[in-house]
């Protein structure tokens, strides 16, 4: 056996629903939210995690709760697994993103926010850090957010820059899951636990299946 992370995406929020920018923005999971950690905490509890940990924004650390209740683990705290600082474009929605902003909405660089590099750093080296706990066959569960975890993913991956954009986005209640092999980690699932349907994240449209010209 080896190490294994599944990176958990929190539930859904209301600003999920209307397509606004939370970034660090402290927005709590709504009712379906509530109803996707339940039934996500239903399903890994079957893979025995061994550790669990959260971004320090309230709908990551709700959705974690879930599992950790389940399973009867503690649920660590860590400020690095936070989404993607939005600065202006936070409480926005892509609308009103796309019409203040036209040439940084088609980068997806928000003024103010926070570069995707050093995102993807702070995400990927966190996930070393809480993997390096982990006994040799052990399965830690980072909950997080949607940009956060698909750029750690692709640091951790060792994948450049250029190529973060192949890989697509998560959904609500939906996981990715590592494993730590012989040449570093691996990509065993991405984007689980879920049907394919549309995704309503922080993350590039580009990364969403959608194109920066539609929302």
């Amino acid at each position: 056996m080896s190490k294994r992370i599944v990176c958990l995406r929190h539930g859904q929020t209301l600003w999920n629903v209307e397509h606004r920018f939370q970034g660090h923005s402290d927005i709590p999971l709504d009712e379906t939210g509530l109803a996707q950690a339940a039934r996500a905490a239903s399903l890994l509890a079957a893979l025995r995690p061994t550790l669990i940990v959260s971004s320090d924004l309230q709908r990551a650390n709700d959705t974690a709760l879930a599992l950790g209740r389940l399973v009867g683990l503690d649920v660590a705290v860590d400020k690095d697994f936070r989404e993607r600082g939005g600065g202006q474009w936070e409480g926005l929605t892509r609308d009103e993103i796309a019409a203040r902003w036209p040439e940084e909405y088609v980068a997806w660089d928000a003024p103010g926010g926070e570069p995707v590099a050093e995102v993807a750093t702070r995400v990927a080296l966190a996930m070393r850090r809480w993997a390096a706990r982990l006994a040799d066959d052990g399965l830690l569960v980072v909950a997080s957010h949607g940009a956060a975890l698909r750029l750690g993913i692709c640091e951790l991956l060792g994948l450049p820059e250029q190529l973060w954009s192949a890989l697509g986005g998560l959904g609500n209640c939906s996981w990715s899951v590592l494993e730590e092999g012989r040449k570093g980690w691996r990509l065993l699932e991405h984007n689980a636990g879920t049907l394919p349907e549309p995704i309503s994240s922080d993350d590039s449209p580009d990364a969403e299946g959608r194109g920066a010209g539609r929302d």
